[in-house]
């Protein structure tokens, strides 16, 4: 297995984590070659003349031809179906990793790769609700947890590469199995994001009635919606390939959400404080050394 340096880099998707991607990797000349695949000729022509990428095609086969690591970003099912068209063309030896925001279907694809290449799932914990390669900026990953998911053929060869690949571009790799992946990003991402759209629905129903609503709209708002703006498909993706782990969560959301309720009508103000005042006390300690 070579080392970072010595790879060949193929990115397969140059949208906002594609593109970053290939940035920091050209940038900071972390490998041996950049590549960029997309079905975009201006976006070829932009990530060249921008010196993200050393080269840059529409051709995936040409694409991925002899590079040490593939990296798929794109969303989650087009990564799932992408993966049994690169079966047949990837080089003996080929890495193969993704950066999709759920595991579990990603590395069951993933199994099905031919044996002679060596398959990881991956996912930086990172992002912005804008889309596309206009998104892209060195730097995306800069402190951002990035878990890796190995497959029980993956060697460890391999996830010492992916490794040394998220730690170059200032990322912190964490290793975890891909259903647990999937269970706890359905309540940090997954489920925020559902809140997100249904207080945005909220919002515009009590603007229906009185628009003056839109103008009063401040930072809670703005904080509180901003993942609202993310992409439609890309979340879609990500909510049909975590439907079990989501539901899950909104169970546990309907019964804090019922009990708040339930001590608001009751006018019980004793112990709304008491759970207030622990629901924000958990959220000052996050992350506190």
């Amino acid at each position: 297995m070579k080392s970072l340096a010595d790879c060949s880099v193929a990115v397969i998707g140059l949208g906002l984590m594609g593109a970053s991607l290939c940035m920091d990797l050209k940038q900071r000349n972390l490998c041996r070659e950049v590549r960029g695949v997309t079905r975009s000729l201006s976006t070829i022509l932009r990530s060249f003349h921008e010196n993200a990428v050393d080269l840059a095609t529409t051709d995936l086969n040409s694409g991925v031809a002899g590079a040490d690591v593939v990296i798929l970003s794109t969303p989650v099912r087009a990564v799932i179906a992408m993966l049994e068209t690169l079966g047949p063309i990837l080089w003996p030896g080929t890495v193969v990793m993704d950066m999709g925001s759920t595991k579990a279907e990603i590395c069951a694809a993933m199994s099905r790769l031919p044996a002679t290449v060596q398959p990881i799932g991956g996912h930086p914990m990172t992002g912005k609700e804008t889309a596309g390669y206009a998104a892209a900026q060195s730097g995306l990953y800069e402190g951002a947890p990035w878990v890796l998911t190995p497959l029980p053929c993956t060697t460890p060869e391999t996830i010492t590469l992916a490794t040394e690949l998220a730690t170059a571009i200032g990322a912190f790799p964490i290793v975890l199995e891909p259903a647990r992946h999937d269970r706890l990003v359905a309540a940090i991402s997954h489920l925020p994001f559902l809140l997100a759209s249904a207080l945005v629905h909220t919002v515009a129903d009590s603007g229906a009635a009185d628009a003056a609503v839109w103008e009063l709209a401040a930072g809670g708002f703005r904080d509180t919606s901003r993942v609202a703006a993310s992409d439609t498909q890309m979340f879609l993706d990500i909510l049909m390939t975590n439907r079990s782990a989501v539901l899950a969560q909104l169970g546990t959301l309907s019964a804090h959400l019922q009990e708040l309720r339930s001590l608001l009508a009751d006018g019980d103000e004793q112990t709304l404080r008491a759970k207030l005042t622990r629901s924000q006390q958990m959220r000052a300690n996050w992350r506190k050394p």
